[in-house]
């Protein structure tokens, strides 16, 4: 099989996926061919060539096409698509005789900008319409780079790609998968896998006496939500923030007048996961939709309840007062009130099992190449079904025909 993947600049859990699920088929017995894009070459484009490579590089479909051909790979599945690769690659997967499935990681077939958040809100103006409130909104990097997104859909959409040259999507929960069936795309062809972590890093202790928030530090991801709920707890718990993004002097700033929070910045991934199992809770106050945090299945796998925002793909993971605790978005009150919860819960060794068995449920490598698996199977009965219908149509042409 081959595993496609478009890098953005930025590394992200995409990338992460990506390689987490080549190295659990290939420790499986599988033989995976690597197909990769990456988005330094961008600066080397001017802004016609990217917009015509947005919608269709047919160099890309070339160059997949070839390598379906040569591995004689009887599935591709696609990461990430956006911007290098193009819709074009899920053609080439289909007619050099390839299964074809993609990975929803975002929500970028549903909105140009792919978070369904715009000016501090929620905005689902695209979902199932033609995007173009994400131009005149500037939704995704200006307005250029916007009008390349939405048209990219628009097109797309026109030309069933969506609907016909794929065989199976992957979302990664329920609310997700709704959200891309409202969108437009197949239901009969959608399917729910969640992410997982491997290998297991086992239980944590739950004894440093803080809650911690680790992620990128930005306003959808709700810091401003979580510093304003920190000023009302006023030194009653402590907070440790790992991480940076836009918002970091914001955080640097809180964590000299607010008592309580500690800011640590980045921090090698080994110890994240150990500050994570010593922690009481993990902290996410998202106000976005979010895809499925692997920052949450890390705290479940290590025992580690979780108090985030009733929304979305959270509030799935996420059972109150069981796993963790739910409070509403951007309500800071709410959040501390949650705080307070976890800090006096007195059935805390209760709530951590839970939280682990979350982990042991539902996203353990196990469970995940199970789900893989079914999924590629279905995506292949499908191949086989389209191939067995040209077949048959090249028949009845064939039986048609006047021959002298």
């Amino acid at each position: 099989m081959i595993v496609a993947h478009n890098f953005y600049k930025q590394a992200g859990g995409e990338d992460e996926v990506f390689a987490s699920e080549i190295s659990l088929l290939q420790s499986r017995g599988h033989e995976v061919h690597k197909f990769i894009m990456r988005n330094d070459d961008i600066e080397l484009m001017g802004k016609l060539a990217m917009f015509g490579t947005t919608l269709w590089n047919g160099d890309a479909k070339r160059k997949l096409a070839n390598l379906v051909r040569e591995t004689r790979a009887e599935l591709v599945h696609f990461h990430n698509t956006f911007p290098l690769m193009s819709p074009a690659v899920y053609y080439a997967a289909r007619d050099a005789g390839a299964a074809v499935v993609q990975t929803l990681h975002n929500y970028r077939l549903s909105c140009p900008a792919s978070t369904f958040y715009r000016d501090g809100k929620l905005c689902e103006d695209c979902l199932g319409k033609i995007p173009w409130r994400a131009v005149k909104h500037n939704c995704y990097r200006g307005r250029g780079t916007s009008a390349v997104s939405a048209t990219m859909l628009g097109v797309h959409r026109a030309m069933g790609t969506y609907r016909n040259a794929v065989d199976a999507y992957v979302a990664l929960s329920e609310f997700a998968k709704n959200k891309f069936i409202e969108g437009g795309l197949p239901a009969d062809k959608m399917y729910v896998k969640a992410n997982f972590v491997n290998p297991d890093p086992g239980a944590g202790t739950g004894d440093g006496g803080y809650m911690i928030f680790v992620g990128r530090l930005t306003e959808e991801k709700g810091i401003l939500t979580l510093l304003s709920a920190w000023r009302e707890l006023n030194g009653a718990c402590q907070l440790k923030i790992v991480g940076d993004g836009p918002l970091k002097l914001e955080v640097e700033k809180a964590a000299q007048e607010i008592p309580g929070i500690e800011y640590l910045g980045r921090r090698p991934l080994s110890e994240v996961c150990d500050l994570i199992g010593r922690a009481g809770a993990l902290v996410f106050p998202s106000v976005w939709y979010e895809g499925m945090p692997r920052t949450i299945v890390e705290s479940f796998a290590k025992g580690t309840p979780v108090i985030a925002s009733k929304l979305g793909t959270m509030a799935e993971m996420i059972e109150d007062g069981v796993s963790g605790w739910l409070f509403t978005p951007g309500n800071a009150s709410e959040l501390a009130a949650a705080v307070k919860r976890a800090v006096n819960e007195p059935a805390i060794a209760n709530i951590r099992g839970a939280a682990r068995r979350e982990f042991e449920t539902n996203y353990t490598a196990g469970r995940n190449y199970d789900c893989l698996m079914h999924i590629y199977a279905k995506a292949m009965e499908r191949r086989d079904a389209r191939v067995s219908s040209r077949d048959e149509d090249c028949d009845v042409v064939d039986a048609g025909a006047t021959h002298p």
